[in-house]
């Protein structure tokens, strides 16, 4: 492995389990405040994250980011790893492509359907199904 002390650690876990374990020289997540980068040593920190993509520059494979979609949750870094713990994440290679887009395409119609009905509830959460299909897009078709 790289020199330990410009490794880290990420993992991602979500309440069906572990997603993602690997050693790392950065990752970078989306917050509530914007992107985060995260390298070895980093000062602790914790963040709550929104719906995007993590990205992580893995040691044994120079060059390369996986790509995770992440929809919410919170970050937290100390000692030189950093926890993900998320709603729900998806690995880019396991994002069914056909899936996520009809449910993008289920969240538009829902999305009208509030718009007319002036159903604000409905309305807020046909958006977050739409940011959380559109990012399992993204982040499939950056791969």
């Amino acid at each position: 492995m790289a020199d330990d002390k410009h490794v880290l650690t990420v993992n991602i876990v979500t309440p069906d389990g572990l997603v993602y374990n690997h050693h790392a020289t950065m990752v970078v997540v989306r917050s509530t405040d914007g992107d985060i980068g995260i390298m070895a040593n980093h000062e602790p920190i914790v963040a709550p994250l929104q719906i995007g993509e993590v990205r992580v520059r893995r040691v044994d494979k120079p060059g390369h980011e996986d790509r995770i979609a992440v929809n919410g949750g919170f970050m937290e870094n100390k000692d030189s790893v950093t926890s993900i713990v998320a709603d729900s994440a998806e690995r880019a290679r396991d994002i069914d492509l056909t899936r996520a887009e009809a449910a993008r395409e289920r969240a538009e119609r829902r999305i009208e359907a509030a718009k007319k009905e002036k159903n604000t509830d409905d309305l807020l959460r046909a958006q977050v199904a739409l940011q959380r299909a559109m990012n399992r897009i993204n982040v499939k078709k950056s791969i």
